[in-house]
């Protein structure tokens, strides 16, 4: 008799979180992406931070039914959103704080050099 060598899966094995990976690669471009003056950090933060609570909210309903190990995955790039988001928040608060500025600096030399 020739034995099989193949493989089979394990159906009863809990499944990974359909957006686990995305989430933590998007907190970790939102951070990074924080410092190309906040605008990709941003967005990112804020796509990463949504998939990462739709996990969240997945987890929570049928925690058997999914690893625990994908819902620390969605739970770090959860962190890595808000890390993120609030780098980019205070970067483009800064730089907004900073047009302002300058902008009225340049408007009051105009309006003296006439």
């Amino acid at each position: 008799m020739e034995q099989n060598n193949l493989i089979t899966p394990n159906y009863n094995q809990p499944a990974n979180l359909p957006n686990a990976t995305a989430s933590l690669v998007l907190g970790i471009i939102a951070i990074v992406g924080a410092f190309c003056y906040g605008i990709v950090g941003l967005v990112c933060g804020i796509i990463g931070l949504v998939l990462a609570n739709k996990d969240r909210k997945l987890y929570q309903s049928a925690p058997e039914l999914y690893s625990a190990s994908s819902f620390s995955t969605s739970n770090a790039g959860r962190i890595c959103s808000i890390i993120g988001l609030i780098i980019s928040g205070l970067i483009v608060l800064l730089m907004i704080i900073y047009f302002v500025f300058f902008g009225a600096l340049f408007f009051e030399a105009i309006r003296n050099a006439q």
